[in-house]
């Protein structure tokens, strides 16, 4: 735990060195700012126990492994560069792996573990993007300063374009309780829906553009982004051969009341991907694992995504996720799932007397398609999983609950708890508890 805590420690001074103060940040006589700045660190150490392991894979989970550990410190940087014209920058710093160097379960443990780790510190520009607001009516509402979000007014009907380098999660299947693995859940299949394929590198982000819509209750979203040139790999298809097409309908209400929020979200991938059905049949040709690299061949993915909100009463918050895809080709550039329901609560400390603090508890449930099932059972190796064979299928199961304090304004504390049946869909394997750590700061 020695990087945690040195992070702790030159993090407040970095933005005491730099002379400035996150909260007087360029503003106008109408509180609209020109730039701003914010940073956040945050380091997450899991470990699991000990658990039933007859055999083990490529990609498997280790039965007994140390504690993992992965920190990332993140610098904000926003411009106004003109009316409704604002440019973000998001420079960081990474440290650490996963569990069994993230590989091992699907829905994997820990959102704040990219697929690529390293025992060094190393820095990379994951967002670099412009935002241009076009209003749409006269009618204007205040937004609040925050990382890559300038304060001031904006209008409430009004067409957005992002336009650069993001994570395509920053902008579609969004959710109030479970989204923000810095915040919230950890698991990949809880945060997200676990058979959203979407476009990215192997730290979970990618180029392109998006316009969005908003009128009243409603937001219409259409994306454009890249994929990466290989399944899984480092490097984007610059030229965007490889690619992903997006469309999200969001629709906001009050139910008894109380807010919530509906999304319904489809995408369709044009990648080089190799099918299930080839690989399966080079297997029974008597070469398996699948050297899949000659069977790609551009091909097309299409899958949905849905997700639902609802504030239930004072401080209580519920999620519903469901996600699938056709499950005919590798899964490309996140997690071998095919589809994927989670649903879970989210209570505010309020509620005992805590109110900094928070309690999460969610539910998922993940599962291949039958070609993948069959690709695995011969010893099929995917982007997270792959035990060498498959001969017991079975539905991968994950529990998760954690329990959030804020220490101050600025600094939060979290364990989390999760258990998983049948980790990698493999009933001879698991279940295995995990146990986690997590401290984060912002500013």
């Amino acid at each position: 735990m020695t990087n945690l805590f040195n992070m702790t420690a030159w993090l407040p001074a970095l933005l005491l060195g730099a002379g400035l103060s996150p909260i007087a940040q360029a503003q106008d006589s109408q509180g609209q700012q020109d730039w701003n700045w914010h940073l956040q660190a945050t380091s997450t150490t899991q470990r699991h126990g000990g658990f039933n392991s007859p055999y083990a894979g490529a990609n498997s989970l280790l039965p007994r492994e140390s504690a993992k550990e992965t920190l990332d410190a993140t610098l904000f940087l926003g411009l106004r560069l003109w009316q409704g014209g604002e440019f973000y920058i998001n420079p960081e710093l990474d440290q650490g792996y996963g569990l069994a160097n993230t590989m091992g379960v699907a829905g994997f443990t820990s959102g704040a573990a990219y697929k690529v780790g390293h025992d060094s510190v190393y820095g990379r520009l994951h967002r670099a993007f412009l935002r241009q607001t076009i209003a749409l009516g006269d009618a204007t509402s205040g937004v609040e300063t925050g990382a890559n979000q300038l304060a001031g007014a904006r209008p409430d009907e009004r067409l957005t374009l992002t336009l650069g380098k993001i994570s395509v999660a920053d902008l579609f299947d969004g959710n109030s309780y479970a989204h923000d693995p810095r915040a919230d859940f950890l698991n990949w299949s809880i945060i997200d829906g676990g058979a959203f394929d979407y476009a990215a590198d192997s730290w979970g982000f990618s180029s392109g553009a998006t316009a969005e819509w908003v009128r009243g209750d409603w937001s219409l979203r259409a994306g454009f982004y890249a994929m990466s040139k290989l399944p899984n790999g480092e490097t984007l298809d610059g030229r965007f051969g490889q690619h992903q097409w997006l469309l999200e309908a969001e629709r906001r209400f009050r139910w008894m009341g109380r807010q919530g929020a509906a999304r319904l979200l489809g995408f369709v991938t044009e990648a080089r991907m190799a099918s299930y059905a080839d690989a399966f049949g080079q297997a029974q040709g008597g070469q398996m694992p699948a050297d899949l690299t000659p069977l790609r061949r551009l091909q097309r993915k299409h899958g949905l995504a849905f997700n639902a909100e609802q504030e239930l009463a004072d401080g209580v918050g519920a999620f519903v996720r469901y996600s699938w895809n056709d499950g005919r080709t590798e899964a490309y550039d996140f997690t071998d799932i095919n589809r994927s329901v989670a649903a879970g609560l989210q209570l505010k400390g309020g509620l005992w007397r805590q109110p900094e603090h928070t309690l999460g508890a969610a539910l998922a449930a993940n599962d291949l398609s039958s070609p993948a099932r069959q690709f695995f059972a011969a010893g099929g190796l995917g982007i997270l999983v792959g035990d060498g064979m498959l001969p017991h299928y079975a539905t991968e199961q994950v529990f998760e609950v954690f329990y959030k304090v804020a220490l101050g304004r600025f600094l939060s504390v979290t364990g989390d708890y999760q258990h998983v049946r049948h980790p990698a869909y493999n009933a001879d394997r698991g279940p295995v508890s995990i146990l986690a750590l997590r401290l984060h700061a912002e500013y």
